[in-house]
């Protein structure tokens, strides 16, 4: 039998590794990107050894962040990016030289010669945009502030690693021998670059468009996938041609069509393939990590992450105070832009290459960011457990608790977007109510429209005491959290058993357990608006009104019915299932006849 061929055992072994990985480290609350780097570190040559080329591997998955750039650049429109020039100029200029500078001088404290000091400072102010990207996405945190500042930063240093990348021939041994080509060769780098950036500008407004809408004519939504990859390769490969970052030019080419009328198609074709190269790519840097070189030196590994996460992120976290960022949201930041970043390999490698340092200082480097780049998620999960919390209230001023005893006839905790609705059609009749929620952004926003809201955790006895529940004739659970309501049920029925208890339900487990805790008047929170909706629907099928609505009502009906038939045996699956079952066959016997009593008096289209 013959043996299957290298591609498709490294396939198999990517995929599996990707599959197993992924789902344990996001069961475990560490993220995707942690799941990724460890498949990486188990399958490389430092782990099972499945899988020994990891260059050549690294190099083609450095494409996903490519791909990655692209579908940002499509995101950002021309005017929006020339509204950015000065976070991506101002700030981002601030952080690579701030942290280089910073960088470097540490070095050379240690002793370290100048040449060196020097490239290690830049290579290691660099981030990874990949995993940056990534995080933010998940996050949504591209639309804040500290998103927005994070990706201007990012993209400049995209745009100075070519400049760093330009210097080390001037620093290395080779120096010497090239000075007398150097001028002429520089102006004819100077001159590809410009006619590469020239043609990819000038073929996105007159090129582009043009051939999408030939390809779409076509109909053939494979070539037009094909089409959308052929361009980001294209541009990928003009860049490199000329000693420029790929995922900048691929940037540029999403800018230049984002106001494209085939945006979204774009989008979609190239989402699939980005998310698994991205994925391929941080198996790739968990492979790259070089644990022989941790193992014959591991307190100066250790030393040297430390030391530059440490420097670049005070750096960071200082010029995050000088924009202003939100106190919350300038862990996370700091965090995403202290770590190293792929580039990294890049300059390093060709550092090494250029004898400005022997190749065990670029190994020991690489390693240090590769390093970083692993720790990173790991210490952002700590930052969401034991940071993020204390910083919920940095710079907001504290709101005062519910104080005075009041004695409105009802309580309603929660003023989210089920309490606000209740709690306006009661003032509106005059019907006085006392209104808790904890949420101090909301109580602010309530507060500015004129609605009296106060400040208070309605599980607290002390706070419910106080807003008159021991007099108050009904408490309206309307509060987001489950667990939260059941809480405040326990409580009420303790304490104040006089009170009727009138609830929100977030889903049918959560109905069970009120009605478990003898809480009659509940409501599932989007029964009645989905109701609503499906009536719409059959009217716009051509359903007479009256007819729809008595459809819907005796859907409704049955629903509630069949819920309290179920409610005994809600812990009981195979009963559950049973019921479920025999009510739906019940339910379309019974408007299966309705519909045929309907047909017999007034035939409709729709019947037939």
């Amino acid at each position: 039998m013959e043996h299957a061929p290298t591609w498709l055992v490294n396939s198999f072994i990517y995929l599996s590794a990707a599959v197993i990985a992924v789902p344990l480290s996001k069961a475990l609350g560490l993220g995707s990107i942690i799941g990724y780097l460890a498949a990486g570190i188990v399958i490389g040559p430092w782990g099972l050894g499945l899988v020994t080329n990891v260059e050549d591997i690294l190099h083609f998955a450095e494409f996903g962040v490519v791909l990655m750039l692209f579908l940002v650049g499509l995101e950002l429109e021309p005017r929006r990016l020339w509204s950015l020039r000065r976070p991506i100029f101002g700030w981002g200029s601030a952080q690579v030289l701030g942290c280089a500078l910073l960088l470097s001088l540490v070095a050379l404290a240690f002793g370290v010669s100048w040449r060196v000091a020097l490239v290690a400072g830049l290579g290691l102010a660099l981030s990874s945009t990949a995993i940056a990207l990534q995080v933010m996405g998940e996050r949504n945190l591209m639309p804040t502030g500290s998103g927005q500042a994070s990706f201007s930063i990012l993209l400049f240093q995209d745009v100075a690693a070519i400049p760093i990348l330009a210097l080390l021939p001037l620093l290395g041994g080779i120096a010497g021998q090239s000075e007398a080509l150097a001028p002429a060769n520089h102006a004819l780098e100077a001159i590809k670059i410009i006619a590469v950036i020239a043609s990819i500008i000038l073929g996105g407004r007159l090129l582009m468009r043009p051939l999408f809408r030939w390809i779409a004519r076509s109909k053939t939504p494979e070539i037009f996938t094909a089409a959308s990859l052929l361009l980001v390769v294209g541009i990928a490969g003009l860049m490199q041609l000329v000693g420029l970052s790929m995922a900048l030019g691929a940037f540029l080419a999403g800018v230049l069509l984002a106001e494209s009328e085939y945006r979204r198609e774009l989008e979609t074709n190239i989402e699939p393939f980005k998310g698994l190269l991205l994925g391929l790519f941080f198996i790739a840097v968990g492979m790259s990590i070089d644990f022989g070189v941790l193992r014959q030196s591991p307190g100066l590994m250790a030393l040297i992450v430390v030391g530059f996460l440490g420097v670049k992120g005070v750096t960071i976290y200082l010029l995050a105070r000088l924009m202003k960022l939100p106190f919350q949201e300038r862990p996370v930041f700091t965090l995403l832009l202290a770590q190293g970043g792929e580039f990294a390999f890049v300059v390093f490698q060709a550092a090494s290459g250029a004898k400005v340092f022997p190749a065990e200082t670029a190994s020991l480097l690489i390693g240090a960011v590769a390093v970083s780049m692993l720790v990173s998620p790991l210490l952002l999960v700590a930052i969401d457990k034991l940071l993020l919390p204390r910083y919920a209230n940095c710079g907001v001023t504290p709101m005062a608790e519910i104080s005075e005893q009041q004695d409105a006839p009802i309580v309603i905790a929660g003023y989210g977007r089920y309490g606000q609705i209740i709690a306006r059609l009661l003032l509106a009749q005059d019907i006085p109510c006392t209104v808790l929620d904890h949420d101090a952004d909301m109580i602010e926003v309530a507060r500015n429209f004129g609605y009296r809201v106060f400040y208070g955790d309605a599980s607290r006895l002390d706070l419910l005491r106080t807003a008159g529940a021991a007099h108050a004739r009904i408490l309206v659970v309307a509060v987001d959290g489950v667990e939260q309501s059941l809480d405040i049920v326990d409580l009420a029925q303790e304490h104040f058993p006089q009170l009727q208890i009138v609830a929100r339900a977030r889903d049918v487990t959560h109905w069970n357990k009120l009605r478990e805790r003898g809480v009659m008047h509940v409501e599932r929170e989007m029964f009645e608006s989905s109701l609503r909706s499906a009536r719409s629907v059959l009217e716009l099928l051509g359903h007479e009104p009256h007819a729809a609505r008595q459809t819907t009502m005796r859907f409704r009906q049955h629903n509630l019915e069949l819920f309290e038939k179920l409610h005994p045996h809600y812990k009981d699956q195979a009963k559950l299932i049973a019921v479920v079952k025999q009510g739906r066959q019940q339910l379309e016997e019974q408007m299966a006849q309705e519909r045929a009593q309907r047909a017999q008096r007034r035939p409709q289209d729709w019947d037939k």
